[in-house]
């Protein structure tokens, strides 16, 4: 896309969002007659912005570029969220500026639905800086009970350098620790102001040696599939392959599944260890919902 074109599509957006607000909703008096125009008029948004409908008009008509700082106040005044005012600075290949206030994330209840229908497969979901969101009971009795551990403390990085039974789970733990930084790594790439991640950052450099080696050396890896050994307890030795898939209604969580082929010792193992799980749900216990 041309920059034109960028400044024509950033025009139409500003248009199409004024269209969706009254004046009521944005503060300004209304008089209850009709109205030539949906939405806000031009100057009823200017006003709001504190610029010339002049300076607005052209901006909308696209023969203008904004400043960072005018469309910071435009983002407000329209009562765009996140990604609307991700889109306008990108349209006017700006930096937004400033970090996302984000909010507690929750399971989608598609993927939700998805874990509470898997009974033969472990699963879980993962969201930013790959805490975990929800997960099925084979899940807890394949790796651990989540359930078990605080909610803030419920990441899986921070699960496998501090519980000491994830190095017995694990037969090659330093490919699978290694390979969890090098993916938040690339979390920290996407999100480098958020406060948590950095605090868990410092909170496992501090604690362990080789993640603090492995953090200094900024490898990345995204999250995608692979392979794991597992020496378990109950079900034996397994070798699971291991695949993600991203929700459409929020990219920054991802249900990943264990699964083995069938006719395997492995895939015998996970039938036995569901098992199990089904004569043991102490062992498995539910995060809230």
């Amino acid at each position: 896309m041309t920059r034109d074109a960028h400044l024509n599509e950033l025009g139409e957006f500003l248009k199409a969002r004024r269209a969706e607000l009254s004046p009521r909703t944005v503060g300004l008096p209304d008089s209850g007659g009709p109205r030539r125009v949906a939405g806000l008029r031009r100057e009823e948004v200017a006003q709001l912005a504190s610029i010339s409908t002049d300076y607005y008009t052209r901006l909308e008509q696209g023969r203008i570029q904004a400043s960072a700082p005018v469309l910071g106040t435009l983002a407000r005044v329209l009562h765009l969220d996140d990604d609307q005012r991700d889109y306008l600075f990108g349209l006017a290949g700006k930096s937004p500026g400033r970090s996302r206030q984000r909010t507690r994330q929750k399971v989608q209840p598609q993927l939700q639905r998805l874990l509470d229908d898997l009974n033969a497969t472990p699963a879980i979901v993962m969201g930013r800086r790959m805490d975990v969101l929800a997960w099925n009971s084979l899940a807890a009795a394949l790796v651990t009970d989540f359930g078990r551990i605080p909610e803030k403390q419920r990441n899986y990085v921070r699960i496998i350098f501090t519980d000491p039974a994830m190095r017995a789970l694990y037969a090659d733990w330093e490919t699978v620790a290694r390979t969890s930084v090098a993916q938040l790594r690339m979390e920290a790439a996407k999100y480098p102001d958020d406060p948590r991640l950095t605090a868990l950052v410092g909170e496992l450099s501090v604690q362990d040696p080789h993640f603090r080696q492995w953090w200094a050396a900024h490898h990345v890896a995204m999250l995608r599939v692979g392979t794991k050994v597992l020496h378990h307890p109950v079900a034996g030795d397994l070798t699971l392959d291991w695949d993600t898939l991203t929700a459409s209604t929020d990219p920054d969580q991802q249900l990943v599944v264990w699964t083995a082929e069938v006719g395997t010792p492995s895939h015998d193992g996970l039938r036995i260890l569901a098992s199990w799980a089904a004569d043991h749900p102490e062992a498995a216990s539910e995060p809230a919902r």
